[in-house]
């Protein structure tokens, strides 16, 4: 029965994409993210609805008489030079079948990340957006959350198999980085029920998170809290629900979860702990001795005799730091790091243009819940590979495109004028839906 009814709900969204090519993003999103497909015990489960969706959404782009008009800022040209330097690292890399299996992967994900910045052309697409990414790594949480109070934290809360997020260690950074988006959301709804609604998500989405018994995941949701509180407009709000979290957990969390997370301390004793240090080392060889890095997937046995300190301890980088140096060399690594430091300024000053301006509020509520998810994602990526995932670079994606839409210059002093540009009605908001029904 779920084999039949997500191949409907996909094959009739379809219909749509013909004439509204950015719902074709959408259900791209839909599909990356939650993996409905996974759920499923039959045919669908390997069915590639992905493959279709973009076929059919690429073909619908490329017929539509709409104005492409891709935001070529600094942001999205570094990432399309660090695209191009994935490739050529790929022509080189030390396990070519593995590296192009990889690259298959990648390059797919960037292609619509860049559909996304050019189909997403106003706010309300952009809003509609964010509640698909929102809606799909929910269900895991609100999901994750109930399961860890029902079953005391005693097991770890997993993803979906075979994708990104299929671990609990993955699982737990991308929701990490959801709840502020979730939050971001709650401040622009006008409806109650969605406002209470997205509140209790939230602190479900945070309960399952730690208890995916992820060590890494605790140390970025601490990061994060903090910095959601820090950039919250309704401190008591969050600072209530930051206790209220807390305070379910200390009754339920077993005492195995607390002597996981104490191992924290003990990282000497910790034999995982220890394999990804000599992985780093690895890296950091490699990139040391080969500038462009060992290519995807270089993180083998061979490599391990060669460049690491234990030859016999061979480990994934579980580092998005690490992976990028180790994968890409030096180069890559910089232009990965500087990608993310030019999206934090951008951030920065659509949050100095917008917030005084009521308008364009919106955009400065949006933009500094992006700067909790990249802190999420900053701490909680030291300790997990996930430098390809999707959802960073859509958080970019809507900074980039938060600052077109309400004409934030490349200078800070340049900020957009009160008048500002027409902002159409929140998809949230009653009479928001009903204006977007009567479109």
């Amino acid at each position: 029965m779920r084999d039949v009814l997500v191949t409907a709900m996909v094959f009739g969204a379809l219909l749509f994409v013909f004439k509204r090519p950015w719902i074709g993003v959408l259900l791209w999103t839909w599909i990356s993210y939650m993996n409905p497909h996974r759920l499923t015990w039959g045919f669908a489960f390997s069915f590639p609805f992905a493959m279709i969706v973009a076929i059919v959404t690429i073909t619908a782009f490329l017929f539509s008489r709409e104005k492409k008009e891709m935001p070529w800022t600094r942001e999205t040209v570094l990432l399309l030079i660090f695209i191009c330097w994935m490739l050529f690292t790929t022509f080189l890399a030390w396990y070519p079948e593995l590296a192009w299996a990889e690259w298959n992967r990648a390059w797919k994900i960037q292609l619509f990340v860049m559909l996304t910045a050019i189909l997403i052309n106003d706010r309300q697409k952009l809003d509609w957006l964010i509640w698909v990414i929102v809606a799909s790594l929910g269900f895991y949480g609100i999901k994750g959350g109930i399961f860890t109070l029902g079953s005391g934290g005693g097991y770890h809360v997993m993803g979906p198999a075979g994708s990104f997020i299929g671990g609990n260690n993955e699982l737990a950074l991308a929701l990490i980085m959801t709840i502020p988006l979730m939050w971001y959301l709650r401040s622009q709804a006008q409806n109650r029920w969605i406002r209470n609604g997205l509140a209790v998500s939230t602190v479900l989405t945070a309960i399952a998170a730690i208890g995916s018994q992820s060590r890494g995941a605790l140390l970025a949701i601490l990061a994060m809290g903090f910095f959601l509180w820090l950039k919250s407009r309704h401190k008591m709000a969050t600072g209530v629900l930051m206790i209220l979290v807390v305070g379910v957990l200390a009754v339920n969390l077993p005492q195995s979860w607390y002597d996981r997370m104490d191992t924290i301390r003990n990282y000497q004793e910790d034999g995982s702990v220890q394999g990804r240090l000599n992985a780093w080392h690895t890296a950091f060889n490699v990139a040391s001795d080969r500038l462009i890095g060992g290519g995807f997937n270089m993180f083998q046995p061979p490599t391990f005799s060669q460049y690491a300190p234990d030859p016999y301890n061979v480990h994934d980088a579980h580092s998005i730091y690490f992976e990028v140096l180790g994968e890409l060399g030096f180069i890559g690594l910089t232009l990965f790091l500087l990608m993310w430091l030019f999206v934090w300024f951008k951030a920065g000053r659509v949050i100095t243009a917008c917030r005084d301006h009521p308008e364009n509020k919106w955009a400065a509520d949006l933009a500094a819940m992006a700067q909790v998810s990249l802190v999420g994602y900053a701490v909680g990526g030291a300790f997990l590979g996930l430098a390809y995932f999707d959802l960073p670079y859509h958080i970019m994606i809507m900074i980039v495109l938060a600052a077109k839409f309400t004409g934030v210059a490349p200078k800070t002093q340049q900020a957009p004028l009160a008048s500002g540009p027409s902002v159409p009605p929140h998809p949230s908001s009653r009479w928001g839906q009903r204006a977007w029904q009567r479109k």
